[in-house]
């Protein structure tokens, strides 16, 4: 058989040896604590189920959505304008997407031709760069460096790249490295890619996810934004609908018409019950949005104080479900690091490296699972000496 050779740039992943390694530890009976993959394990509210198990129930439902129901659309646009204070057109600038990482995957299609330049952030999530990388795309690296607060600097862009550069995908609250930007950042990007005819892609699944009395808005708040580029957002985080696949993309009417042209090629549009029940979740009772938080913020203080207490030094991050790690000293890599981490106790974190080149030296920890079996990933790490072994 013969295969593209699109798919010679896609190797094994770390997480697929991660998790060979987590079922050769459960086949061997001994304990596993996955905090690799950012899977939520807080399921939705109870007026959120109530929505999925009625809707589900009939069966009329069970035709192809095809397009975004007007109410799904309209409760997106209600929540950007009470949530961000963003005006939205629900008919043209309103997506559905079967997860925000579907239309992150796939954007690219409408977007770039085979050889043209995109900029990507580094470290980022994987799909930023995957997508583009189907699509058959030049990837630029904008490095996101520790001394300068993970933010991207523009001004460092080579001019000849930036003129060449179709779109840039960016994202704060930022994963893996877990930043917030200041508002001049964003006022800087936007005048940015006015300059260089750019459209930007703005990731923004975590504006929820935001700790200690802080606040996060929207990049398409920012006078100008709505003319240079769109915005992806996520239920899964926000209202524990992960596996149930709820995503948009918002913003520039061009650039979502083309989204939902190339959709209308590919998918029959989201189940109607999902539809209807993200409905419930945007415009409903927005107290499970803020229990999400805390929960989240007393798994990061667990984590972080009990980490930091045996020895391993890591700042707390101020916003997402994940913690960016500093790989000890002694490891030559953040995969050496990972991989004798889950050998000798069974916690399975994620290689920065993972997240390209400005990854290595880091690892990232998803906050995913309940305070028991955090306290037990602390005591595991201690008692196998890994931070004392080098």
């Amino acid at each position: 058989m013969k295969f593209a050779k699109r798919m010679d740039r896609f190797g094994e992943g770390i997480f697929s040896r991660l998790v060979e390694r987590r079922k050769q530890r459960e086949a061997e009976g001994k304990p596993v604590i996955d905090l690799s993959i950012g899977a939520p394990n807080i399921p939705p509210a109870d007026h959120i189920l109530e929505a999925i198990c009625r809707e589900s129930a009939k069966k009329e439902n069970y035709v192809y959505a095809i397009s975004d129901r007007n109410e799904f659309a309209e409760a997106v646009a209600v929540w950007y304008q009470r949530r961000y204070g963003v005006t939205l057109d629900p008919a043209t600038q309103v997506s559905s997407l079967l997860g925000s990482q579907d239309g992150l995957a796939h954007i690219s299609m409408t977007i770039v031709d085979e050889g043209d330049l995109v900029l990507v952030p580094d470290p980022c999530y994987p799909v930023f760069a995957d997508g583009p990388s189907l699509a058959g795309a030049e990837l630029y690296y904008m490095p996101q460096k520790k001394e300068n607060g993970y933010l991207i600097r523009l001004a460092d862009i080579p001019e000849e790249t930036a003129r060449r550069a179709k779109f840039m995908i960016v994202s704060y609250p930022n994963n893996p490295t877990t930043a917030l930007v200041p508002d001049s950042f964003y006022e800087e990007l936007v005048a940015f890619a006015r300059k260089y005819d750019i459209i930007v892609l703005h990731d923004n699944a975590y504006s929820e996810l935001v700790f200690d009395g802080r606040r996060c808005g929207s990049f398409l708040k920012y006078p100008g934004a709505m003319d240079v580029g769109v915005e992806f957002n996520s239920l899964s985080k926000t209202y524990g609908l992960a596996g149930a696949r709820i995503g948009v993309c918002v913003g520039n009417a061009e650039v979502v018409k083309h989204l939902k042209m190339l959709k209308s090629n590919m998918d029959y549009g989201m189940f109607l019950p999902l539809q209807k029940a993200a409905a419930v979740a945007l415009t409903g009772d927005q107290s499970c949005v803020e229990a999400t938080c805390h929960a989240y913020q007393a798994r990061r203080d667990i984590l972080c104080d009990g980490l930091n207490a045996i020895g391993w030094r890591m700042e707390k991050p101020a916003a997402t479900m994940f913690v960016w790690a500093p790989v000890p000293a002694g490891f030559a890599s953040s995969e050496e690091f990972a991989m004798e981490l889950a050998e000798k106790t069974g916690v399975i974190v994620t290689p920065g490296s993972a997240f390209g080149p400005s990854g290595e030296g880091h690892v990232r920890m998803a906050l995913v699972q309940d305070e028991p079996e955090l306290r037990e990933a602390i005591r595991a790490i201690k008692e196998s000496g890994i931070l004392q072994s080098r």
